[in-house]
């Protein structure tokens, strides 16, 4: 693990939906003033890339990790020299699927991930869920995971990333009103718990039929926020410190006090 901190930025943003061009400006506009300011990974929200409240679009906006869209990004992350993080709706064959990508700073692809738990009508009705629970890259010496939305809030899936040793998981969202209490305090609860950062990053405003709440927040280890946004669109930043992670895991007993052998029946439901 590198002694270096990972300055980390997050986009609180919808964009336009249906409006990918827009999308990718607002996109490049942020990763400069992330930049700017020192970091080396920008993080966009869930289906950042079309919007999420795009009904029976999902199909017509898909694209493949490596389509257009993901060659402008590969192109903004070099420009800037930061890595990017972000949403879209991932075509593969017949199949869609809510994916995230993320992007390293020289342009080659990092990671992508698939949700596994879908929310809603809306999702289960336009995707395929995942069937990778952790996916994993390196970054600036550190171990970054992805988990979208949902995800988060099933305890098993970032337990499963803190085993697999999980140093900082981003988590690009679409949490709506009148569930702002999983931004709040869950977020910073699973990162204390699972002694890892948490980059949990929201839309914000009307979309649709969805209110999306904000709220974003850069958690860490000690269940407090490095980095937390309002209501509106924003960029925030706050500093993953691999230091003061491996002080706080050295510390903190949770994941050696385990008693594996006492949870089976938690997974023959």
């Amino acid at each position: 693990m590198s002694s270096s901190p990972l300055r980390t930025a997050l986009l609180q943003s919808s964009g336009r939906p249906g409006d990918v061009a827009w999308n990718l400006r607002v996109l490049d506009e942020a990763a400069g003033r992330a930049a700017a300011a020192g970091a080396g990974l920008l993080v966009a929200p869930e289906m950042y890339l079309t919007g999420y409240a795009i009904g029976d679009d999902v199909p017509r906006l898909a694209e493949t990790a490596d389509g257009p869209s993901g060659e402008a990004i590969a192109k903004i992350a070099a420009q800037h020299g930061l890595a990017v993080f972000y949403g879209y709706p991932e075509r593969d064959g017949q199949r869609v699927f809510n994916s995230a990508q993320a992007i390293g700073p020289d342009g080659t692809p990092l990671l992508n991930y698939r949700k596994t738990h879908l929310f809603g009508c809306f999702e289960q009705q336009h995707f395929t869920p995942g069937d990778t629970p952790v996916v994993q890259a390196e970054l600036g010496g550190l171990r970054i995971g992805a988990l979208i939305c949902y995800d988060v809030e099933f305890p098993e899936n970032v337990r499963a990333h803190a085993l697999a040793g999980t140093d900082l998981l981003l988590v690009p969202t679409a949490q709506m009103h009148p569930f702002q209490f999983v931004a709040e305090s869950l977020v910073p609860v699973r990162a204390f718990e699972n002694q890892m950062y948490v980059a949990y990053v929201n839309r914000a405003g009307q979309e649709g039929e969805f209110e999306f709440v904000g709220l974003s927040v850069l958690a860490g280890p000690d269940g407090v926020a490095r980095a937390r946004a309002g209501r509106g669109e924003e960029l925030v930043i706050g500093d993953v410190d691999p230091a003061f992670l491996a002080e706080s895991r050295a510390g903190n007993p949770y994941l050696r006090d385990r008693r594996p052998g006492l949870y089976a029946p938690l997974t023959q439901a």
